[in-house]
C-alpha cells in the first residue's frame, strides 16, 4: 500500500518531474516543479480552488514517483519527453504528429545533388526549410532542375565518371550529367552556388543572372533557350509573390495563434523565413477542463518545439507564457544560438499575432461541428453505454474478444481495443488456440483470457522494458451471450482480476441487437451513438479474427502443398502465389507459364506441374 504522508516527507527541496498513477500503475499526469516539495504538497492540501481537473486527477491517483534533476531546464526537457511516452490522460495532448519536408543539397558530396527530405542528418549537408508542404517543396525542386541541372542519380564521384552513358535527365536538359566528364567541378559549383543563393530567398540576385542569359541566348539565336529562362524566371517570380509579407525582419520567426473552445483548442502557426511568410499549419489540441489559456500555449510550444528539427530565432504569440525564461533557454540549449519568446504589445508584430489567433478562431468555429460529431461518436458514446448499463465505473478503454474457425479447427481469436471511443490498432493481438481441439468457443475464450492476463500479471511483476499487455481495460466485450459472458466472468475470478465483462449479442440476422452485463440484456436505441459503437467495435474485432483466421489457413495450405514439391523454396513459393494468386491459379498453369515466373527453371516448373498433374497427363516442356 502506498504510503502518502511518508512519500510526502521525504519530496526534496529540488527541481524535478513528479509522475501521478492510478491503481493499475497506469500513468496519468507528468509534471514538473522548480520546488518538487512544495508542488507535489498542493495537490494533496485541503480547500476548494483546485479545479474539476486537478479535484478529478487526484481521486484517480494511487500513487507517485519523482526524478530529481539539476535544474528547471533539464526538468521542462525531462517533462515533455515522459509526455509523450506515456501520453497521461490528464495532460494536454497534441494530436497531430507532423513531420515536416526540407530540401537536401548533398554539398559534402563531390557533384551535389538536391531532393527533399523529411529527416534532418548530422551529416555536412545543407538543409532549406522546413516547408509546410511537399507541394512547395515540389514547386522550388521543379524550378531548380529546370534551371540549374543539377543530377538526381546515386552515382558515386568520381569513380562512376565515364562508366556508363548519360540518363534521360541529360537529354531532355535536364542534368548537366557529371558522369560524363564534361563538367568540370568548378563549372558545377556555380550552379550549386546559384540553388543556395535561391533557396536562401536571394531572388533578386537570381532573377537578375537569369535576364542576363535570357538576353544573352536571344541575341545568340537560341530562342527554345531562351524561352525556357523566360519560363523559368516567371515561375521564380510567381514563387516569390506567394512568399511576401509585408514590414518583416530579414529573419526565421514563428508566429502562434490560439483559439479554445469546449475542451478543443487549434492552434495556427505562422512561419516566416528570411522575413518572408512560406506556409502556415494548423494543429488539433485536446485539454482537461479548467486548463487555463496560459498552460494550453504553454504546453503546445514544449511539445512542438521538441519534436520539430527546426527552431526560428523568434517565436512571437500573444498569450503570456509562465515559464518563458525557462522555455527560453531550453530552445536556445537545442538550437544552440539564442532564441526569444516574445509577448507584443503593440505595433504590427501584435497586430501580426492577433491575425493568427483569429485564424486559429475562424478555424476553430469551422471545424466546431466536426469536433461535436467526433465527440458524441465517442465520449459521448461511451457516456450512453456507461449509463444503459448502470455501471458505476468510467469507460474508456474497452477490449473486445472473439473466436474464429472452421467447423471446430484451425481455431483462431482476435483482440481489439478501443481507447476513447476509438480503435487504437497498436494494441490489438492475435492468439492461435493452442490447447483446445474441435468446436468449443467456450474453452478457447477461457485460454485466450487466462493467457492474456498471466502476461499482465508477468509483466507488472518482471516490469517488462517493453510490455504489449501491461494496461487493464475498464470493461471487457465478449462476442457472445450469457455462456460467453459466465465463462469469462469466472476465468477472470481464478486469476483475481477484477474487470468487468459485457456481452455483444445478436439478432436471428446476426445482426448487433445489444450488450449482456450482469445477467441481464440492454437495449441501446438503434439511432444511438452508443449502439452505433457498440456495432463497430463487434463488426471490427469480428473482422480481425477472420482475416487472421484466412491469412492461418493461407500459410498452412501453402506450406501443406508447395513446401511438399522438391526445389520449391519459400522465395519460389511466395512468386508464385504473386504470380497466380492461389493454388488453383498455379493447378491451371501450363509448364511454360511456370517456368516464366522468376527464379523458376525448368526442371522446378516440371516438379510443380507434375506435383499437380500425377493422374493425368505430364505434359513436358520440351
Amino acid at each position: 500500500m502506498f504510503d502518502f504522508e511518508k512519500e510526502l516527507k521525504g519530496l526534496p527541496a529540488k527541481p524535478g518531474v513528479y509522475i501521478m498513477k492510478d491503481k493499475d500503475e497506469v500513468v496519468i499526469y507528468v509534471g514538473k516543479a522548480k520546488i518538487l516539495k512544495n508542488r507535489v504538497r498542493q495537490y494533496f492540501q485541503s480547500g476548494s480552488g483546485k479545479g474539476i481537473k486537478v479535484n478529478s486527477m487526484v481521486s484517480h491517483m494511487a500513487s507517485f514517483e519523482y526524478i530529481v534533476t539539476d535544474s528547471e531546464v533539464e526538468a521542462l526537457i525531462l517533462e515533455n519527453n515522459l509526455i509523450k511516452k506515456y501520453s497521461p490522460k490528464y495532460n494536454i495532448m497534441l494530436t497531430d504528429d507532423k513531420t515536416y519536408p526540407y530540401i537536401k543539397l548533398t554539398s559534402n558530396e563531390m557533384f551535389p545533388r538536391v531532393f527533399m527530405t523529411r529527416q534532418r542528418g548530422k551529416d555536412k549537408a545543407k538543409y532549406f526549410g522546413p516547408f509546410t508542404s511537399s507541394a512547395m517543396v515540389k514547386e522550388n525542386l521543379e524550378i531548380i532542375n529546370n534551371v540549374w541541372q543539377l543530377r538526381r542519380c546515386r552515382k558515386k564521384f568520381p569513380k562512376d565518371i565515364g562508366k556508363e552513358r548519360p540518363c534521360l535527365n541529360y537529354h531532355i536538359g535536364k542534368c548537366l550529367a557529371p558522369c560524363t566528364g564534361q563538367v568540370s567541378e568548378e563549372e558545377y559549383k556555380a550552379h550549386t552556388d546559384a540553388v543556395e543563393d535561391f533557396l536562401n530567398g536571394r531572388q533578386d540576385k537570381i532573377l537578375k543572372e537569369l535576364e542576363e542569359r535570357m538576353v544573352e541566348a536571344s541575341e545568340g539565336l537560341e530562342f527554345e533557350k531562351a524561352a525556357k529562362l523566360r519560363d523559368s524566371i516567371a515561375a521564380i517570380k510567381k514563387l516569390g509573390e506567394k512568399q511576401v509579407v509585408e514590414d518583416m525582419a530579414d529573419c526565421d520567426r514563428d508566429v502562434i495563434g490560439l483559439a479554445r473552445a469546449e475542451g478543443e483548442a487549434v492552434i495556427q502557426i505562422f512561419f516566416i523565413r528570411g522575413g518572408k511568410l512560406v506556409g502556415r499549419e494548423h494543429f488539433i489540441l485536446t485539454y482537461p477542463e479548467e486548463c487555463s489559456r496560459e498552460e494550453t500555449a504553454e504546453n503546445f510550444i514544449k511539445q512542438f518545439y521538441g519534436g520539430t528539427p527546426f527552431i526560428p530565432k523568434e517565436i512571437f504569440t500573444s498569450v503570456e507564457i509562465g515559464d518563458r525564461e525557462i522555455i527560453e533557454q531550453w530552445l536556445s540549449g537545442v538550437k544552440g544560438q539564442k532564441v526569444s519568446l516574445y509577448i507584443p504589445k503593440k505595433g504590427g508584430k501584435q497586430k501580426l499575432c492577433h491575425l493568427a489567433d483569429e485564424n486559429a478562431g475562424i478555424l476553430l468555429n469551422k471545424l466546431g461541428d466536426e469536433f461535436k460529431r467526433e465527440q458524441s461518436r465517442t465520449t459521448g458514446a461511451l457516456r450512453e453505454i456507461k449509463e444503459a448499463i448502470e455501471a458505476d465505473f468510467d469507460i474508456n478503454r474497452i477490449e473486445s474478444y472473439d473466436i474464429s474457425n472452421t467447423q471446430g479447427f484451425e481455431s483462431v481469436a482476435s483482440m481489439v481495443v478501443f481507447e476513447g471511443g476509438k480503435p487504437k490498432r497498436s494494441d490489438y493481438r492475435k492468439f492461435r488456440i493452442k490447447t483446445v481441439y474441435g468446436p468449443n468457443d467456450y474453452a478457447s475464450m477461457e485460454e485466450v483470457i487466462t493467457r492474456r492476463f498471466l502476461r499482465y500479471k508477468k509483466e507488472k511483476e518482471e516490469k517488462t522494458e517493453k510490455p504489449k499487455f501491461n494496461v487493464l481495460p475498464d470493461v471487457l466485450f465478449i462476442d457472445g451471450g450469457k455462456g460467453h459472458v459466465h465463462v469469462v466472468e469466472q476465468t477472470l475470478r481464478v486469476l483475481n482480476i477484477n474487470v468487468p465483462v459485457c456481452g455483444m449479442v445478436k439478432d436471428s440476422r446476426h445482426r448487433t441487437r445489444g450488450l449482456i452485463y450482469k445477467g441481464k440484456e440492454v437495449l441501446l436505441p438503434l439511432s444511438s451513438e452508443g449502439f452505433k459503437l457498440v456495432t463497430r467495435i463487434q463488426d471490427e474485432v469480428h473482422r480481425f479474427a477472420i482475416e487472421y483466421h484466412r491469412k492461418s489457413r493461407e500459410n498452412r495450405e501453402f506450406h501443406s502443398v508447395l513446401d511438399d514439391i522438391k526445389g520449391i523454396g519459400e522465395i519460389r513459393r511466395k512468386r508464385l502465389i504473386k504470380r497466380f494468386g492461389d493454388i488453383e491459379g498455379i493447378k491451371k498453369a501450363s509448364p511454360e507459364e511456370l517456368e516464366a515466373v522468376e527464379g523458376m527453371d525448368r526442371r522446378s516448373a516440371e516438379a510443380v506441374y507434375s506435383f499437380f498433374h500425377k493422374n493425368g497427363e505430364n505434359k513436358s516442356l520440351s
